[in-house]
Order: structure tokens, then C-alpha cells, then sequence
């Protein structure tokens, strides 16, 4: 009985064994026992449109001013090819009533009014590259005619008449009137750049290449080309070769010059009556 008194309170001495405490974020088991996941959703709009419209956002009010200068700078260019028109126009009747006065005032006096050689000619080339000779391949292809019915402004002077006269059973030429080059010009007129062949839709397609010779819309390229002035070379070479139809009604007969009833050759101010067929 001792040796029982004796062991019972070395068992009371012995800790109780703590009982692990419960997990209160302890996960809700599903009625299968199998634990439910967080799946995390992606975002509704991707982040690289996130970053695109905050950067749009920064940026407007750059755009509307810049928008303000552009449709500011459109006005102000309207106002001054209108300006620059009605001052063309204004040169060309003068030149006329100049020309009709010195003839008037010569035939008061008994004389004869000769007019001033026309200065700039439209070639047309009539036939294709058979049997062609090197030297007036070599003439068409500084003329920029690569191709049957294909036509361009040509400067005269000595030279070019003697390359007109080389080449002469290959093209037809003339000299244009105001009317000709600017039927042409809007409504067959394609523009260089870049080695492209571009339409004329806008005077900002000729601003953005010819704005160091001063020259800023299509009215600037009729008076330089009709007038063969300072930019004239420029002018022209920026113009890519006009392409042309077969002249309505078809040609006469191209291997007999225009005075024997044929095509080729020089047809002086008949050329705008092809011109009018062929555009």
C-alpha cells in the first residue's frame, strides 16, 4: 500500500499533452472531401491595351493641338493657291491682249505681226521597238517614252530639235495651249516619289516635294510648264510620263508624216486636238 501511495504522485507530476489547437483558416472540405481551389480569373482587358488607351490618354491633348495646327495650316493653303490662281490667271490674259495689241498696232502700220516661237513641246510617241536604231532608242529613252501612246513636256531649244528631228518617225509633237497642259495634268497627271508612281489627289502631294522651288499646287505646275519657266525642269521630270489611250477613231497611217496624210512629224497647234482624243 506505501509503494502505492508512493507512485501515484510521481503520475501527477507528468504535463498533460497538449492537444493540437484547431486552424481556424482551416479550408471548407466539399461534401466529397475533396478540398474546393481559388482559381485566379485573368483580366478582362489584356494589359498591353491597358497601356496602349493610358498612353492615348496622355497624349490627347497633343493630338488636338496638333490637329488645330493641321486643319489651320489646310486653310490658310487653300487661301493662297486661290491667290496664286487668280494671279496666274490674271498673267496669262495679259499676255494674250499684249499679243492681239502688237498685232493690231502692225497692221496699223502696214507691217506683219510674226508671234514669238512657242517655247515648250508635248511629244507623244506613236510607234513601238521594232527594229529600232540605237541612236533614236537612245533619243526615246532620254524623252522618257518607254512606251507606245506614252507622252511628256519637252523644253525647245537647239538640242532637243535636233533630237525631235532624229527621232521624228517614232513620236508626234506639238505645241500645247493653257487648256491642253491643264487637261492633262488634272486628269492624267501621277506624280513621282520614291520611284512610285502616285495621283495627284491633294496640292500637299506637290508641296511636300517641290516646297524648296517655292511651288505649292497644281496651278504653280501649269504655269511653269505652259510658260516654260525656272522650275520647268523640275517640273517635268517630277511628272511621270503620261499614259495615254489610242486616240479615238484610231490613227491615220503611222509610216507617213501628218502633211502626207500620216501621224508622225511635227502637227504644231493640231496637237491638242489629238490630245483631246487621246485623253
Amino acid at each position: 500500500m506505501a509503494d502505492k501511495a508512493k507512485t501515484a504522485p510521481q503520475a501527477a507530476k507528468k504535463p498533460a499533452e497538449a492537444k493540437p489547437a484547431a486552424k481556424k483558416d482551416a479550408k471548407p472540405k466539399a461534401a466529397d472531401g475533396v478540398e474546393k481551389k481559388k482559381v485566379k480569373k485573368l483580366p478582362v482587358v489584356p494589359e498591353s491595351w491597358l497601356k496602349i488607351s493610358k498612353f492615348k490618354k496622355g497624349q490627347r491633348p497633343n493630338m488636338l493641338l496638333h490637329r488645330r495646327k493641321i486643319r489651320a495650316v489646310r486653310l490658310l493653303r487653300r487661301k493662297q493657291n486661290l491667290l496664286r490662281a487668280l494671279n496666274y490667271e490674271k498673267n496669262y490674259l495679259k499676255k494674250e491682249r499684249a499679243v492681239v495689241e502688237q498685232a493690231r498696232v502692225a497692221k496699223r502700220k502696214g507691217n506683219i505681226y510674226i508671234p514669238a516661237e512657242p517655247k515648250v513641246a508635248f511629244v507623244i510617241r506613236i510607234r513601238g521597238i521594232n527594229k529600232v536604231a540605237p541612236k533614236v532608242r537612245k533619243v526615246l529613252q532620254l524623252f522618257r517614252l518607254r512606251q507606245i501612246n506614252n507622252g511628256t513636256f519637252i523644253k525647245l531649244n537647239k538640242a532637243t530639235k535636233n533630237m525631235l528631228r532624229i527621232a521624228e518617225p517614232y513620236i508626234t509633237y506639238g505645241y500645247p495651249t493653257l487648256r491642253s497642259v491643264r487637261h492633262l495634268i488634272y486628269k492624267r497627271g501621277f506624280v513621282k516619289h520614291r520611284h512610285s508612281r502616285i495621283p495627284i489627289t491633294d496640292n500637299f502631294v506637290i508641296e511636300r516635294k517641290l516646297r524648296g522651288h517655292r511651288l505649292q499646287c497644281v496651278e504653280d505646275m501649269v504655269y511653269h510648264i505652259y510658260t516654260g519657266g525656272a522650275c520647268f525642269k523640275k517640273v517635268s521630270n517630277f511628272l511621270w510620263p503620261f499614259k495615254l489611250n489610242t486616240p479615238t477613231g484610231g490613227w491615220r497611217k503611222k509610216n507617213n508624216h501628218y502633211v502626207e496624210g500620216g501621224d508622225f512629224g511635227n502637227r504644231e497647234d493640231k496637237i491638242n486636238e489629238l490630245i483631246q482624243r487621246m485623253v
